[in-house]
């Protein structure tokens, strides 16, 4: 009763730091200057973690100041606001995203960037838009899965989001999300969003979870050095799963 007699308390904090968020876009956010926003879903993003108690441990090289692009394994609804926890970045996320109530609206105002992940022709226009974003000098990210695992393994990494990178000749920098037990150190899969898992589910088993620790590695930034887009889509898919594994 006790553990959920807290989780009832996280989600209340969650629910009114979400609202704080939509209000934050809705009203401030038009008159802010870009580095204001930016600073802004950093420092939210941070408050979310620490409102479900989920302690954020980044380990690795520092990360690329930009133009760079980002990618990452993907596991729980939860990863885009942990990435910007670090450092904020315009994700690549799937069209219906936007349309979700409150969250469509958070997404789009941090600069969200969507894709129609079924469409061919879409996928064209994404990378075309994402090779802007990149020369104009931002940090943009994806999670070339395409979709969520349950975190003890990779799923096949897709390339054609890479050719963003290629086009714009700038780097690629991996990242690795793991969740771990706070007290045991052992890896949890509790914040998982995967297979038949509704999100109220996946919210719930982790509001109700002892505290964990979401833990990034942050991998060496890559250049294409000649390859195409399925070559270094490859080697990146090693070397996230190198990082995701290491200590």
């Amino acid at each position: 009763m006790m553990r959920q007699g807290l989780a009832v308390w996280k989600l209340l904090r969650l629910l009114s730091h979400v609202l704080v968020g939509l209000l934050t876009i809705l009203l401030r956010f038009p008159s802010l200057q870009p580095a204001q926003r930016e600073q802004r879903v950093v420092v939210w993003s941070q408050g979310l973690l620490a409102r479900i108690a989920i302690q954020l441990e980044v380990k690795g090289v520092p990360f690329s100041p930009g133009p760079v692009l980002l990618i990452a394994n993907h596991i729980s609804w939860l990863d885009i606001a942990i990435v910007h926890a670090v450092r904020y970045c315009r994700f690549v996320a799937k069209a219906d995203l936007k349309h979700w109530p409150v969250i469509g609206t958070l997404t789009v105002g941090v600069g969200t960037l969507f894709i129609e992940r079924e469409s061919r022709r879409d996928a064209m226009r994404v990378v075309h838009t994402m090779a802007e974003s990149l020369r104009a000098g931002h940090v943009v990210a994806v999670f070339p899965e395409g979709t969520t695992s349950d975190g003890t393994g990779l799923l096949p990494f897709h390339a054609n989001l890479t050719q963003a990178a290629i086009s714009a000749q700038v780097p690629i920098q991996p990242l690795a999300l793991r969740f771990v037990d706070a007290a045991t150190g052992q890896p949890s899969t509790t914040p998982a969003y995967v297979g038949d898992d509704s999100l109220w589910q996946s919210l719930w088993r982790t509001l109700t979870a002892p505290p964990l620790v979401v833990i990034v590695t942050v991998g060496t930034p890559q250049t294409a050095d000649g390859r195409d887009r399925r070559a270094w889509t490859a080697a990146l898919r090693t070397e996230v799963d190198r990082l995701r594994t290491a200590g």
